[in-house]
């Protein structure tokens, strides 16, 4: 097989049934059946290959993980019901009562809460580091850390994290190097090739890219991948055959897609640099983020999301939400239609506010999944909404 990224995340797939089928089948069934009761038996002992139940595995899933395997550079995976059971099942298969986690400050919503509210039900507690402070990572390191959990970049703010460095640290002290790379794909990054252990997708965005379905998947090192699908067997976050199936075709043109969401990006980010409604433009290529010089080391572009800070606090940036004409106001983001959140009322309003402030989430920040439209009217759409909620 080529090592070409696009070859692979089109021609991996299940292997040819007696039908001789071009593309891949669906297998819609919740068990499978036995050739006679030994190779049952071998089966439960995991002592052959093979299907036993859709909660445990299936050809559909088995084509999407294998597929994003060979993208992420890893030795193994699962596939998940959801991005956040792939975030929960990757850090309750691995941690046990009396675990420590250090994560960056900046996260999304809900893995927080799963950190600050959950976790510690089963005595397992966390530590934050700030982005822009580094060097206070390696202070909160304590005998009982397992886990070191980042997003890059960040969920708002598009904060940038050094992976080839913290991968450094993790190595040094034999911790656990757990990377969200939800954002950039494996066709933007790959965590692996700086130390990540273990690389969680909510599928549900760019993987799919067209906003269908819900997914997620954790992929890493055979070790660990080993405990988490212990958990998620007997816990059952299990994808559907369906969802598999519309994923692992959609990763048939994540390359061409990602180029194109990159491309009108970076051309949105530097109108919003140059509008005079605009306080802060957040962007990882664009040579003002404090982070370009690091993504540029680890990314072959800045991906699709932009956050800015409109002028005008929460007020104008409401305004702005209601002046737009025909983008999307979602939650969800990875669309090939351009979406737009404002993250303070929606996705991170579990937060206080002191929690938003200390990862840039100001009252005006606004987060725009750029889309595949054609970039003239991307911008145009923004320059009118900006214009409407003077």
């Amino acid at each position: 097989m080529s090592e070409h990224f696009e070859t692979k995340a089109i021609r991996i797939q299940t292997k040819r049934t007696a039908e001789k089928e071009h593309a891949s089948p669906l297998f819609l069934t919740s068990s499978f059946v036995f050739d006679d009761a030994e190779h049952a038996r071998a089966l439960f002992a995991e002592e052959v290959p093979g299907n036993q139940y859709t909660r445990f595995s299936n050809p559909n899933t088995t084509e999407m993980v294998e597929k994003l395997c060979a993208l992420e550079k890893t030795d193994d995976g699962i596939a998940t019901a959801s991005g956040m059971s792939a975030v929960f099942t990757a850090i309750f298969g691995l941690v046990r009562a009396g675990d420590h986690i250090i994560s960056a400050r900046a996260i999304f919503g809900s893995t927080h809460q799963i950190f600050a509210n959950i976790l510690p039900r089963f005595n397992v507690t966390t530590s934050y580091y700030d982005i822009d402070k580094p060097e206070s990572l390696e202070t909160l390191i304590q005998k009982n850390t397992k886990i070191v959990y980042i997003e890059t970049p960040s969920n708002p703010g598009l904060d940038i994290v050094d992976l080839e460095w913290l991968g450094n640290i993790c190595k040094k002290h034999n911790l656990i190097f757990m990377v969200d790379n939800c954002f950039c794909t494996p066709y933007i990054q790959v965590p692996s090739l700086f130390g990540a252990d273990v690389i969680i997708h909510s599928a549900t965005k760019y993987l799919d890219g067209q906003g269908r379905v819900i997914a997620g998947v954790i992929l890493g090192k055979k070790e660990y991948i080993k405990e988490i699908r212990y958990m998620a067997r007997n816990t059952g976050p299990a994808l559907s055959p369906m969802n598999a199936w519309i994923i692992s075709k959609s990763l048939e043109t994540l390359a061409v897609r990602m180029e194109r969401h990159s491309e009108n990006a970076i051309k949105l980010a530097e109108f919003l640099s140059n509008s005079p409604d605009v306080e802060i433009v957040k962007y990882p290529f664009l040579p003002s983020h404090p982070g370009f010089e690091i993504a540029k080391k680890q990314m072959k572009s800045g991906g699709g999301i932009v956050s800015f800070v409109v002028k005008g606090g929460v007020t104008r940036a409401v305004k702005f939400l209601d002046a737009l004409e025909w983008f999307s106001l979602t939650a969800n983001l990875g669309d090939t239609r351009t979406t737009v959140t404002h993250p303070t009322t929606t996705t991170h309003s579990k937060l206080t506010e002191d929690e938003r402030l200390a990862v840039g989430i100001l009252p005006g920040l606004i987060r725009i999944s750029v889309g595949l439209e054609h970039i003239d009217d991307i911008i145009q759409e923004v320059k009118q909404a900006l214009t409407a909620s003077k």
